[in-house]
Order: structure tokens, then C-alpha cells, then sequence
């Protein structure tokens, strides 16, 4: 019994060093492809910009772009499975919405997840600021947002994260209402 309970403490110390060696050695990797990630999707939605500046605001980080008055941010909240961040790029001067990119989400497979799919993501394509209405059917007004089928509640939280970034976009830069 004795020899059993070293041998499992001493696998277990070798597999901690082992774990703990492969996260030393990953995690700049992991944080430069995160960092490479958000610089594209940041020059993503700023169709304009070929270049940003990062600019902190009170609490709140933004992404200027170097064209139009383009400015992008991160924003984030609880989707049907976890949190969801988008990153959203603005025109706060004309009052729209230029484009989206889900960066993380923890939503179901094959249903919620397609929130990272073009076709999801393009409801949001120049789109006025306001408040949205997610429909189940193709979009009629500028305010409508086409649910994703079978992932309503997916949909609903997407629109509502990027409603919260406009009003907080707005306090911050002004704009068109």
C-alpha cells in the first residue's frame, strides 16, 4: 500500500511539472495568436481603416481608425450557453453600425455557434443605430435582425450586446441617434 501511494504522488508531481512546462511554453503563443485575432477582426469591421490606435476611455477600450471617424470596441455579455464578445466596428458621427465579429462564444454547436457565420454577422453590415427586433424571417426594416433557426435566444443576445455598445459608444463619441 505504501509503495502504491508513492508511486501515484510521484506520477502526479511529474504530471504537474509536466502541465505546468507546457503552459509556460504555450501561453505566449496562445496570447500572440489572441493578439493577431483581434487586429484582424478590429481592421475587419473598420472596412476603411488600414491602421488603429488604441485609445482608453474612462473604463471602456477603443479602436480608432485612421479614416472617417471609424472606431471599433469590444463588448461582451451572456449569450444561452456563456458570454459572447463581439467586436463591433462604428461610425459614431453617422449613427451606424459598419460591422460585427464574434471573437468567443460558448453557444451550442451546430446551432447557436453559427452566430460566427457570415450570413449571421451580415445582419449587422452598415445597420442605423437603434434598437433591434430579431425576426424568423427575412429582415423588412433596418431594425430587423434575422434569427439564426433554432437559435433565437443566440440571435437576441447578439443584437442586445451591440444595442449596449451603441449607448455606451454614444456616451463616450455622441452621434446620430
Amino acid at each position: 500500500m505504501r509503495k502504491l501511494l508513492i508511486t501515484l504522488t510521484v506520477l502526479g508531481l511529474i504530471s504537474a511539472f509536466a502541465l505546468a512546462f507546457v503552459y509556460q511554453w504555450t501561453m505566449p503563443k496562445i496570447l500572440q495568436h489572441q493578439e493577431v485575432g483581434k487586429k484582424d477582426a478590429i481592421l475587419t469591421v473598420l472596412p476603411e481603416s488600414e491602421q488603429y490606435q488604441e485609445v482608453r476611455k474612462g473604463d471602456l477600450t477603443f479602436y480608432e481608425g485612421n479614416k472617417n471617424g471609424e472606431v471599433a470596441m469590444v463588448a461582451s455579455g451572456g449569450g444561452f450557453q456563456g458570454q459572447i464578445e463581439v467586436m463591433i466596428g462604428f461610425n459614431p458621427a453617422a449613427g451606424k453600425v459598419y460591422s460585427i465579429k464574434v471573437l468567443n462564444h460558448q453557444e451550442t454547436p451546430g446551432l447557436g455557434a453559427y452566430i460566427t457565420g457570415g450570413k449571421f454577422e451580415s445582419n449587422f453590415v452598415d445597420k442605423p443605430f437603434g434598437e433591434y427586433k430579431v425576426v424568423k424571417r427575412p429582415v423588412k426594416s433596418a431594425h430587423e435582425v434575422e434569427a439564426i433557426a433554432g437559435a433565437t435566444i443566440s440571435s437576441e443576445k447578439v443584437a442586445e450586446i451591440v444595442e449596449k455598445a451603441i449607448k455606451e459608444i454614444r456616451e463616450v463619441y455622441g452621434g446620430e441617434i
